[in-house]
This record gives structure tokens, C-alpha cells and sequence, in this order.
């Protein structure tokens, strides 16, 4: 109490208000992969730093443009003098980052973290970790330095499948760990051999280890996007073979007007496959924004892409869906007669969780748990009394009725969706209250009235 020391009038004002709860961001991917430059103020500045970009144009400027990769295509001239073309073979992609992000603000996307781990003038190759010369990082050392970004809630890594088997196993595991441990993102994976008619799926499936798995989820197949392969303004990188001569596309412009039109219309035709992970995690993005992260990222159409590579039915969905061995559920990109190209399916890779086998529940409950783990945090300086544990029910109890009138909890009454203890004989005990520890305990109906999933609040009061 307070002590007064001469006559007069004071006037004490105390907050009646509750603490509010303010609700962390739910859909900030980040993507970590090689660009075409990675420079903001001096070369090279931005590799390995996570930057925060707004659009596709904002991505170009500091990261550049994709890949020009090298094309040769073979020409002969028929009996009639018509071009045919003869034994060309589908280019193949060495880096998907640039790709995958037009593919992701093409759909909605909003501002997304780039962590760039090295650019194209080094001997093309995605790999895992930094190379011995020091010069190169790989995707895992990205996927560290993720670590340090504390908003980001989704992990996209379009280069994984580039790497071998082996390699992709080490990070799909290590990003499931790194979601884990710091409670706060989501990993978004494109299934491993994504573009084969028939992959191995139990061997993709043991790619994922056995731990974690409610905090990623897994795609397939790949898509053919709207986009054409990229040719650089000199036409330098595509190469026509006319019987034996090699001719740049820009020497045929200057040359052979009618096999130069006859090559671009070909080209118009070569589209980009890509795996479809910078899609889905943009319908995270739009399912986020419009209802809520509680809602499954499914059910919207795909914008810049025409075809999944693989046709997806009824019965391949099945055996994706569900695997009594191990569990893993896959979900598919599929095409409906009158619907379009849609992502279909909203399992965690934790398919036989009867808790967590859903995406929208384990990123809501990421959500919800991180929102009063950051809005508690005036509680280590209170002291360990009952007006402190009120405040602190009343705070988080206003919080999930918010939640539960949006439609994020079941239960026709607000007691059935959500229950909140704190308190001396609830979840404290006489010792704990000696140690300085505040108790919470709150429980949400996810699915159904009064099947809770619970977690667990913990505070240790610093000496005042």
C-alpha cells in the first residue's frame, strides 16, 4: 500500500481493462533456394539474410531472374521442305526458386521472406551443405538461419527435390525439428519424385523420419505452370541443331526468319513444371487472410498453371490419403471437371493422429499458442496472487470466445469449445507458488464438443 505523507487529495487509478490478447501472423512463408543475384546496397549482401519482399518486382530487384539454362533443339527438313523437329528432349530446370515465387504472387500471395544461399555463377548444383571451398551454401544451411526469424510461420523449399534422396530425407527432418522446437511454422514439402506417374511412396513417405510430423505436410504431384522456359534478351542460351550446324536462336533471326518463327512457337509451347509447393503455400496465404487459419487450405483455384503433371483419381487419392503402416498421408493436386486445377487435401504428414491429422488444427493450435505465449509475457513481473491469475483467465478466455464466435472452435456454447484454469488447488500447487511459477492450462474443442486438446502454460516470475 502505498504511503502518504502529508494532507491532501491523491487520486489512484488502476486498469479495469483486461490484457488483450494480439494475435501473432499466420501466413509469412519463407523460401530458401538460389537466385540470380542476391544483392541489396553490394554484391552479395543479402546471401544467407533472411529479406522480407512484397511482390514479384520486389523479388527481382534483389534477387534477380531465373536461370537462363541451355536448350538445344534439333531440327530437320522434311522431303516437302517443312522443319520437324527431331529428338529434343525436355530441358530440365537447375534452380525452381525464381519459378516457384512468380508462381506463389500469381495466387495471391503476400509479403514472404527470401533467404538466398547462393547464386547461379557457380558450378550449377543444389546441394545440402556449404562446399569446401567455402564459397556456395546449400539448402541446409539456409534452413538454419530460419532459425533467427522469429514472425515466419510457413517453410517452403522448392530445391529440395534436386537434391539426391539421401539429402532430402536430412532436411525434410531437420525443417520438421526446427518447427518443432520453436513451436511456430509450418513446412510445406513437395513429395519427392512428385513428377513420376508411379512414385515409391513408402519410400517417400520414410523420407520424413517418424517424429514431429504434425508440423509439415506433403504434396503431389507436380504442376505444368503457364509459364515458358526462360531465353535471355541476346537468344544466346537456346541452340538449334540443323543437320549437324549449330546455330544460336539469335544468329537463325538474323539468318533463317521462317526456322526462327517455327523455333519460338515451339518454344511457346516447352512449359515449366514445377513442384507445387509455391502454390499451396500461397492458398495458405488466401485461406489465412479470408477466413482464418482454422479453415482447410483447400477448395481455391490455381492460377498460372494448367495441368498437374500426374492425373490424380479417386483411387490414387486413397492410397495417398492413407497408409496404415506408416501413417503419412499425402496430399494431391487434382483437376475437377468445372472447378479447375485444386489443391485437394489438408492432412498432416501425421495421417494416423487422431489429434493432429489435420493442417488447419495444427497450425491453429501453433497459432493460438504462440499469441498468449507472447501476449502473457508481462505475467514474470506480477506478483503470484489471485488478481494475477484472474487477469490472466480473463485475458485468454476473452481471446478464445473471439475464436469460438468466428467459427474456429466447436461447441454450441462458448464452455463446450474452450476451458481456461488457473489457480491455487488448479494448476498450482503451495510450492509452485514459493518458486515463483504461474500455472495455465487451456483446453480447445478442435473437432467435436468436449474433445479438448490441452496444452500447458508456464511462467517464472523474476525477483522484483
Amino acid at each position: 500500500m502505498t504511503t502518504y505523507h502529508h494532507l491532501g487529495v491523491y487520486i489512484e487509478e488502476e486498469s479495469a481493462l483486461t490484457p488483450l490478447v494480439k494475435e501473432v501472423d499466420t501466413a509469412l512463408p519463407a523460401f530458401v533456394g538460389y537466385t540470380e543475384k542476391a544483392s541489396r546496397r553490394t554484391p552479395d549482401d543479402l546471401i544467407l539474410v533472411p529479406t522480407k519482399v512484397h511482390s514479384l518486382k520486389d523479388f527481382e530487384n534483389h534477387f534477380g531472374y531465373p536461370y537462363e539454362n541451355e536448350l538445344e533443339i534439333e531440327v530437320v527438313i522434311d522431303p516437302g521442305g517443312d522443319f520437324v523437329l527431331s529428338n529434343t528432349k525436355e530441358p530440365v530446370l537447375l534452380y525452381l526458386l525464381y519459378y516457384s515465387i512468380r508462381i506463389y504472387f500469381e495466387n495471391g500471395g503476400a509479403p514472404c521472406y527470401i533467404l538466398s544461399v547462393g547464386t547461379y555463377e557457380y558450378p550449377q548444383q543444389v546441394s545440402l551443405k556449404r562446399n569446401l571451398a567455402g564459397i556456395q551454401y546449400g539448402l541446409m544451411d539456409g534452413l538454419h538461419r530460419l532459425e533467427e526469424v522469429t514472425d515466419l510461420t510457413l517453410i517452403v523449399i522448392p530445391e529440395a527435390v534436386k537434391l539426391c534422396s539421401s539429402e532430402y530425407a536430412k532436411l525434410a527432418q531437420a525443417a520438421l525439428l526446427q518447427c518443432y522446437t520453436l513451436g511456430n511454422r509450418f513446412a510445406i514439402f513437395d513429395l519427392y519424385g512428385g513428377d513420376s506417374e508411379e512414385p515409391d511412396l513408402s519410400q517417400s513417405r520414410a523420407f520424413y523420419g517418424s517424429e514431429y510430423l504434425n508440423f509439415g505436410s506433403a504434396y503431389y504431384p507436380f504442376v505444368k505452370t503457364s509459364m515458358g522456359y526462360c531465353v535471355n534478351d541476346a537468344e544466346s542460351n537456346i541452340t538449334i541443331n540443323l543437320g549437324g550446324q549449330l546455330i544460336t536462336l539469335r544468329e537463325l533471326k538474323e539468318g533463317n526468319k521462317p526456322l526462327y518463327r517455327f523455333v519460338r512457337k515451339y518454344l511457346q509451347g516447352r512449359l515449366v513444371s514445377l513442384p507445387p509447393c509455391g502454390a499451396v503455400a500461397a492458398v495458405y496465404v488466401m485461406t489465412d487472410r479470408n477466413r482464418g487459419v482454422w479453415k482447410s487450405p483447400v477448395n481455391l483455384n490455381l492460377v498460372g498453371i494448367t495441368e498437374p503433371v500426374v492425373s490424380v483419381d479417386n483411387r490414387k487419392q486413397d492410397i495417398l490419403n492413407d497408409d496404415p503402416d506408416s501413417g503419412k498421408s499425402i496430399n494431391s493436386i487434382r483437376t475437377f471437371i468445372g472447378k479447375g486445377i485444386q489443391v485437394w487435401g489438408a492432412r498432416t504428414l501425421a495421417g494416423n493422429d487422431n489429434e493432429w491429422r489435420y493442417v488447419p488444427v495444427s497450425r491453429f493450435l501453433i497459432m493460438v499458442r504462440e499469441s498468449l505465449h507472447k501476449s502473457t509475457f508481462w505475467v514474470v513481473f506480477e506478483p503470484n496472487e489471485d488478481q494475477t491469475w484472474s487477469k490472466v483467465r480473463a485475458m485468454i478466455e476473452n481471446y478464445l470466445i473471439e475464436k469460438w464466435q468466428n467459427g474456429a472452435l466447436a461447441g454450441i456454447h462458448a464452455h463446450l469449445a474452450f476451458y481456461v484454469k488457473c489457480g491455487l488447488g488448479s494448476t498450482m500447487t503451495d510450492q509452485d507458488i514459493r518458486d515463483g511459477r504461474i500455472n495455465v492450462e487451456v483446453g480447445l474443442a478442435m473437432l467435436r464438443p468436449n474433445e479438448f486438446i490441452v496444452f500447458s502454460l508456464s511462467y517464472q516470475l523474476k525477483n522484483r
